[in-house]
C-alpha cells in the first residue's frame, strides 16, 4: 500500500510539472504508470485501461485549474479561443468516455501506444506548422474542439499535444497557445471524468473506484501534481523549452516501447 502511495505522489509530480510547462495534461505519463501501479495491486486487468484513463482525466482537472490560473496571470489565455472551443470539446469528450466503454482494453492500449510515439515523434523532430491561416469561425472551431475532445477521451490527456499545433497552425504565439491550451485542458477532463464515471457506473469494479475513476489514485496524484503545475507553468516562461520537449519525447518513447512489449508479448 505505501509503495502505490509514494507511486501516485511521484507520478503527481511529473504530472503536474508537465501540465504546467507544455499544456500536454500529464496523462501521457499518468496513464502508462497507473496501468503499473494497478497490476502491482492486483487490480481486475480488463478494467485496466479504462481505469487510468477515467483517473487520468479526473487528475487534469485539478491539474487544470492550477495550470490554468498561472498562464492567465501572465497574460497568457486567450479567452476568445476558449470560448469558441469549449462546445465541441465537452460534446467530443464526453462522447469518447461513453464510446471507449465499449471497446476492449487492449483496443485501448494500441491506441495510446501509436499515440504516444507520434507525439513523441513530433516533438523530437520539433514539427511546427507554419503559421498559415487565421483561426476558423466558431462551426469551424466546435467541429476542432469535438475531434480533439474525443481523441483525448480515448487517450487521458488534456488535449494540448493536439490543439498547441493547431493554434500555432493559426498564428497564435506559442506562449499563447500553451496558456490556451492548458485551460481549454480543464474541460476536456470535466467532461473526460464525468463521461469515464457514467460509462464505468454499472461495472463490476473494485472498492475505491468511482465509476472508471479510481479514487486512491486520484487523490495521491492530485495532491502533488496540483502545486507542480503551478511550478511549471513559471518555468515555461524560463526555461529552454524545446530541450525539456525533447526529455518529455525520449520519456513517451519509453513507456510507449514498454507497453508495446507487454501487448506482443
Amino acid at each position: 500500500m505505501l509503495t502505490a502511495i509514494l507511486a501516485y505522489l511521484s507520478v503527481g509530480l511529473i504530472a503536474g510539472f508537465l501540465a504546467g510547462l507544455l499544456g500536454v495534461g500529464g496523462g501521457l505519463v499518468i496513464v502508462p504508470a497507473l496501468l503499473y501501479v494497478f497490476a502491482l495491486l492486483g487490480l481486475p486487468p480488463e478494467h485496466h485501461q479504462h481505469l487510468a484513463l477515467g483517473t487520468s482525466m479526473a487528475t487534469i482537472v485539478f491539474t487544470g485549474i492550477a495550470s490554468l490560473k498561472a498562464h492567465h496571470a501572465r497574460g497568457a489565455v486567450r479567452w476568445t479561443v476558449v470560448k469558441t472551443i469549449t462546445p465541441g470539446i465537452l460534446l467530443g469528450t464526453f462522447a469518447g468516455a461513453q464510446l471507449a466503454a465499449f471497446v476492449p482494453a487492449l483496443g485501448l492500449q494500441w491506441f495510446f501506444v501509436a499515440f504516444a510515439y507520434l507525439v513523441a515523434a513530433q516533438m523530437l523532430l520539433d514539427f511546427k506548422p507554419k503559421p498559415s491561416r487565421a483561426l476558423p469561425a466558431s462551426g469551424g472551431m466546435t467541429a476542432v474542439g469535438t475531434s480533439i475532445g474525443l481523441v483525448s477521451s480515448w487517450v487521458g490527456i488534456g488535449g494540448g499535444s493536439l490543439s498547441v499545433p493547431f493554434m500555432t497552425l493559426c498564428n497564435v504565439p506559442v506562449k499563447e497557445a500553451i496558456g490556451t491550451s492548458a485551460a481549454i485542458g480543464f474541460p476536456i477532463a470535466l467532461a473526460g471524468a464525468l463521461g469515464y464515471v457514467v460509462s464505468g457506473w454499472s461495472a463490476s469494479l473494485p472498492q475505491g473506484a468511482l465509476g472508471f475513476v479510481y479514487l486512491p489514485a486520484l487523490a495521491g496524484i492530485v495532491l502533488a501534481s496540483f502545486p507542480m503545475a503551478k511550478v511549471g507553468a513559471a518555468a515555461a516562461h524560463r526555461l529552454p523549452v524545446p530541450v525539456l520537449k525533447k526529455c518529455f519525447a525520449a520519456l513517451l518513447i519509453a513507456l510507449a516501447s514498454k507497453m508495446l512489449w507487454s501487448l506482443l508479448k
